[in-house]
């Protein structure tokens, strides 16, 4: 697989567009979009091993640069990038992404992501069907919004997250 695939996903909001717009401030401040894109892309590097075997899985995030969150009264948006290591060593951009806040209806509104996703470069991905590695970016891009939406939507459960809790685990053990 060489290249790379546009991938995106949108969900609606319980809360309206000037709430979700300062809890997304809070979540980008506090690391919380960091620790939902290390979660998420692990989750899509887990699909790979299991479609490619362990080559696959060579690969880490290596980082997150977020900026910050910019926009008008109807549009909020901040870049999204995960800088991810190859089996080699070598730093790839796994995704350059929008992440978008827009209002939805009075008490709802709309969070997008738009963007590129580029598998590991390399022996881990090549001869893989484009089909896989897109359900595996799917997967990855949806949980990310997944994490993040449950923490614009529930913001006392993300007050201060704990690294050391497994999201396998329903008892938090770690």
């Amino acid at each position: 697989m060489r290249g790379q695939l546009v991938v995106g996903d949108r969900v609606l909001l319980d809360a309206s567009f000037r709430v979700a717009r300062a809890r997304l401030e809070i979540l980008a401040r506090d690391g919380m979009l960091l620790w939902a894109s290390e979660a998420a892309y692990s989750e899509g590097v887990t699909g790979l091993v299991k479609a490619a075997g362990p080559a696959a899985g060579l690969t880490r995030l290596a980082g997150v640069p977020l900026d910050h969150l910019a926009g008008t009264d109807d549009c909020s948006h901040m870049a999204l990038q995960w800088v991810a290591i190859a089996a080699d060593g070598k730093l790839f951009t796994a995704l350059d992404a929008a992440l978008m806040l827009v209002p939805a209806g009075d008490q709802i509104s709309a969070l997008t992501l738009a963007g590129a996703y580029r598998p590991q470069p390399g022996r881990g991905c090549d001869g893989l069907e484009p089909a896989i590695v897109r359900g595996c970016a799917t997967a990855a891009i949806r949980s990310f919004l997944a994490r993040v939406t449950c923490a614009l939507v529930h913001p006392a459960g993300t007050a201060k997250h704990d690294d050391n809790v497994r999201l396998d685990d329903p008892y938090g053990a770690p």
